[in-house]
This record gives C-alpha cells, sequence and structure tokens, in this order.
C-alpha cells in the first residue's frame, strides 16, 4: 500500500481495475483507494503483471503492507503459502479477514464481523458465518430487547468510515499530545463588508477570501507560525500553504491554497471555490489536500461568533474565525459608534510559538483586514 497522502496511514481498496494475469504499463490505473481525505486512483509506477491480490475490494490496508503479488517468470507462491495481510479499519484497530460478501450481508444484517470465527481458508469469515452468526444474535436481542429499549431507548450504532475513523484519530492524537495556548482579537471588518456590498457580481471575493489572503500577508511577517514541530526540532516552509476547512456530509477535509502570500485576492477567490466544490464532491486531488503549513476554520456562516479550533498536526497554528456582528464600539471622540466585528481565534503549539507571537501575529492580521486596500493590491 503507497503513502498517497500526508497523514494517511491506511487505506482501503474499493475497486481493483485489473485482474490476475492481466498486464499493465507504467501509468495505467491499478486501483481505486479511499485514504482519509479522498477516494483516488492509484497508477501503476512501472510495467507488470498482477500475480494475485491478497487484500480485496471493501478491505484496508496499512501503508507498506502487501496488497498484491507481481509475476516475475518465476511461479508465484500458492495459496496456501501466500501471507494473510493484517487488515485494519480506519481508526488502525485490526479487521477482520473476512470476503466481500461476507461484509456486505454484516452490514445488511447489522452484525460485527469482530468476534466471529471464519470457516473459509485461513480463518476467513464467509457468508455463512454472518447468518450464523445473525440469527444467535437475533435471539439474544428478543430475549434481552426489554432491556436494550429502556432508559435511554433503542440505540442505533454507526461505524465510522475511513475519513471519520482518520480525522478521530488525528484530533485525538492533537488534543493529547501537542501543548497549546489560544488568543484572540476582534477585527474591524467595517470596510471589507462595504467592499462587498458595493461588489455582489458572482465570483467576488468572500469574507474568508480575505481572511485568507491577511493570513498570508500575517504569515510572511511572522514565519514562525508557518511551521510545524516534527521529531523534536522546528521545521519552518519557506511556501504559505494555506488549508481551508470544508466541511462536508459526512467528513471536514482540509484542501490547501498553495502559495498563497503570492496569488492575488481574486486568484485565492478562484482557487478556494474550486477546492470547495471539489471537497464536497469528493472530486479533490491528492495535490489539492497536501502540504497545507497553516489552517483557517470559519464557522461564521452558521451563526457562530467566536469558538477554538483543533490544531491539524503537525502543523503549528490554526485559525478560527467568528460570524460578523454589529456591535457598539468607542470612537476617538469618546462617542459610540457601530461597527461590524469579527472575533478570529489563534490555537497555537507552544513548544513552537509563545505567546507574544501570536498576539504580534494577530495583530498584523487585524491590521490587514482593517486596510482591505492593501489586500486587492
Amino acid at each position: 500500500m503507497p503513502k498517497l497522502s500526508d497523514s494517511m496511514a491506511d487505506a482501503v481498496i474499493i475497486r481493483w481495475l485489473v485482474a490476475p494475469g492481466d498486464a499493465f504499463a507504467r501509468g495505467e490505473a491499478l486501483i481505486e483507494v479511499e485514504t482519509d481525505k479522498a477516494t483516488v486512483v492509484y497508477e501503476a509506477e512501472a510495467d507488470g503483471t498482477l500475480d494475485a491480490i491478497l487484500v480485496p475490494e471493501g478491505a484496508a490496508a496499512a501503508i507498506g503492507e502487501p496488497i498484491a503479488t507481481l509475476a516475475n517468470g518465476r511461479a508465484g507462491p500458492s495459496q496456501e503459502e501466500r501471507p494473510t495481510p493484517v487488515q485494519r479499519d480506519g481508526a488502525g484497530a485490526e479487521r477482520p479477514n473476512a470476503s466481500p460478501v461476507a461484509r456486505r450481508t454484516a452490514v445488511e444484517l447489522g452484525v460485527s464481523l469482530h468476534g466471529i470465527v471464519g470457516s473459509g481458508p485461513g480463518g476467513r469469515i464467509t457468508r455463512e458465518d454472518v447468518q450464523r452468526a445473525a440469527s444467535v444474535s437475533g435471539e439474544r436481542a428478543e430475549r434481552s430487547e426489554a432491556e436494550v429499549a429502556g432508559g435511554k431507548g433503542e440505540v442505533e450504532t454507526l461505524e465510522l468510515t475511513p475519513t471519520q475513523a482518520t480525522i478521530a484519530r488525528r484530533m485525538a492524537e492533537s488534543a493529547r499530545t501537542i501543548p497549546v495556548f489560544t488568543v484572540s482579537s476582534d477585527v474591524d471588518m467595517s470596510l471589507i463588508t462595504e467592499l462587498r456590498r458595493g461588489a455582489r457580481r458572482e465570483g467576488a471575493p468572500s469574507l474568508n477570501d480575505f481572511v485568507v489572503k491577511a493570513a498570508a500577508g500575517a504569515l510572511q511577517a511572522f514565519p514562525k507560525l508557518n511551521a510545524s514541530f516534527v521529531d523534536g526540532k522546528v521545521a519552518s516552509y519557506a511556501r504559505v500553504n494555506i488549508g481551508v476547512a470544508v466541511a462536508t456530509d459526512d467528513a471536514l477535509l482540509v484542501p490547501v491554497v498553495r502559495d498563497a502570500d503570492r496569488k492575488s485576492l481574486a486568484e485565492i477567490a478562484a482557487e478556494t471555490r474550486r477546492l470547495a466544490e471539489g471537497a464536497r464532491n469528493r472530486s479533490l486531488s491528492l495535490e489539492d489536500l497536501s502540504d497545507g503549513t497553516f489552517t483557517v476554520s470559519n464557522l461564521g456562516m452558521f451563526g457562530v461568533r467566536a469558538f477554538t479550533a483543533i490544531i491539524d498536526p503537525p502543523q503549528a497554528a490554526i485559525l478560527a474565525v467568528g460570524g460578523v456582528r454589529r456591535a457598539p464600539v468607542e470612537d476617538a471622540d469618546g462617542g459610540v459608534v457601530f461597527r461590524d466585528l469579527m472575533t478570529v481565534t489563534l490555537t497555537c503549539d507552544h513548544r513552537v510559538v509563545y505567546g507574544a507571537d501570536g498576539a504580534q501575529f494577530l495583530s498584523r492580521l487585524r491590521d490587514l483586514l482593517e486596510r482591505p486596500l492593501e489586500l486587492t493590491l
């Protein structure tokens, strides 16, 4: 199994595009794979002939685990000699050795494959094994139905998709291993809201596009935040690649605006629209999802005033953006005026940057957003 994304630990094979005995050329599509971020097609890195499939459709394999054998002029190993791969689910737990038909049957009957003793070759779980387990569990369910439907009512358990499982694992790892601090600031967005009000045309930059552009400028001024903590060292990056969190129906994807500091506001707007659409229909390429150095997460469109985001490791910081609200502020003469305010919260890895670094970054970000003409040049 090749490594197909920065954060990938394992992946599920959706479909084999070649069969045992088929010859293929370099660059020819071999398999469709669901990683933690997207469904991608893996292409052959060299010419060859497929000998045997070790990991069937619907099964998972960790990076580096064998998923097939290639014919090389010698007789391939017999079925008995071929190693049975250790299949793992999206969370990294050992995945039961079951046929694709057995997996589909388990889903249809609502039966967990864990704990089922397989009667097939090599202990593989068959459809009949699943049906027997469903029959036994059905009898048990009838006996305990009153208990199951007790205080909390009936319980519906949903298995995580590989993407959801990977997100859960990475967020738990982030919260457990990264010492963080947060700093917040209110930004006067009145000039930007006025600019956008006067340019309500299709393709006009969104409020979040202004934030991405300003964040790129602030990272230029304070490159300490454009970094990662890796193997006990701080790795600083020359390129400013800003991830933009996009919520989909069943996951949270973070496509990347590459070289955001070198792009114009219009180019960033066009790129974020393409990435958001690709994230929602799961058509993004691996390049679209890789090499992020900083992340912007915006929940303002949901009426959220402020929130704290979890760092996407190994990045050193993430910016949480709340919604714009009309609020009274004191002017220079001591009077009260109403302005469009937006709360931003920066979460930082304290091993990489300190409180003053975060505060200075937010100060520069605020200056850029409150003087948006600089962002449009």
